[in-house]
């Protein structure tokens, strides 16, 4: 692949992101390419070098805030003329409560995700907190002369703490996946944002 041929791929990919962004990163693309032909690489070296164009394209709209995608795409292309408006308005009752009702259903599925992280952290706490407490009473009891419930309270806060242990594994690998999880549908809907704009 030429790098005219790279240029105007990438350009196609990346029709739907503001022209602005386009221009920076292009121009970004071509200045590598160049260096590497100035390091003696020859032109389709240096382009394969860079990486694949779909790679390419999907890292950057990963990288472009989501706002600005929809900025861009909601920007009218044309003035909107009287009839339009008026539909958009007497359609208003029943496209904007359910606008309203997909927001809010999306918005707290992504809550009722990161509730279960924190529900779990907050087992990690308590096990250590019973543990604590557990282990402190204990000792208070033993030195108040009733060893038998002493151990048993210093058992049960020994036991909590290897709990606790458990919890804390299961606790960080499950903020590691929804945080893994979050970027995904986030990469998604914006992909499909870019892809419904293509068609």
């Amino acid at each position: 692949m030429t790098k005219t041929e790279f240029v105007l791929e990438l350009t196609s990919k990346l029709s739907l992101l503001p022209w602005e962004e386009v221009e920076d990163r292009i121009s970004f693309y071509v200045e590598m390419i160049d260096d590497r032909m100035e390091d003696g690489l020859s032109e389709e070296e240096a382009v394969a070098a860079v990486g694949g164009v779909d790679e390419i394209a999907a890292q950057i709209i990963d990288d472009i805030p989501f706002a600005k995608l929809v900025k861009e795409k909601i920007k009218p292309k044309k003035r909107l003329r009287a009839w339009e408006i008026v539909l958009i308005v007497i359609g208003s009752p029943l496209w904007l409560p359910l606008l309203i009702a997909a927001f809010a259903v999306l918005l707290s599925l992504y809550i009722s995700l990161w509730a279960v992280v924190i529900a779990l952290w907050a087992v990690f706490v308590s096990f250590i907190g019973g543990m604590l407490g557990g282990i402190v009473a204990g000792i208070v009891f033993a030195a108040g002369g009733n060893i038998p419930a002493g151990a048993a309270l210093i058992g049960a806060g020994i036991s909590l703490a290897g709990l606790a242990v458990f919890a804390f594994l299961g606790c960080k690998a499950a903020t590691k996946g929804t945080v893994k999880l979050a970027k995904k549908l986030i990469k998604g809907v914006k992909r499909g944002f870019m892809k419904k704009g293509e068609a």
